[in-house]
């Protein structure tokens, strides 16, 4: 479990649910959207078996902090790629 600090928003890394890190906002401006997804807990024992377990939020990040976060989701220690953009030549 590791906690991000950006600006002044603390992510629990466990509640990452998806990144998107090449967006934009309505103006053009750079921005990063992270999903966190929390899980919700039921009031009663038989309300366990809801569908819906988690809470979902995308918070979106724009100026530094959106380059802050990308920096940080793309760096080789953080994340690996599983699908790196340059292949090989070799492979078809």
């Amino acid at each position: 479990m590791t906690f991000i600090k950006i600006q002044n928003v603390v992510i629990n890394t466990s509640y990452v649910a998806a990144i998107n890190l090449d967006s934009q906002t309505s103006l053009g401006e750079k921005s990063v959207s992270v999903l966190i997804a929390t899980p919700k807990f039921p009031l009663l024992q038989w309300d366990t078996v809801a569908q819906n377990l988690y809470h979902y939020e995308w918070i979106e990040f724009t100026g530094q902090a959106a380059t802050a976060l990308q920096d940080y989701f793309t760096n080789f220690n953080n994340v690996i790629d599983l699908l790196p953009q340059y292949q090989e030549s070799g492979v078809v």
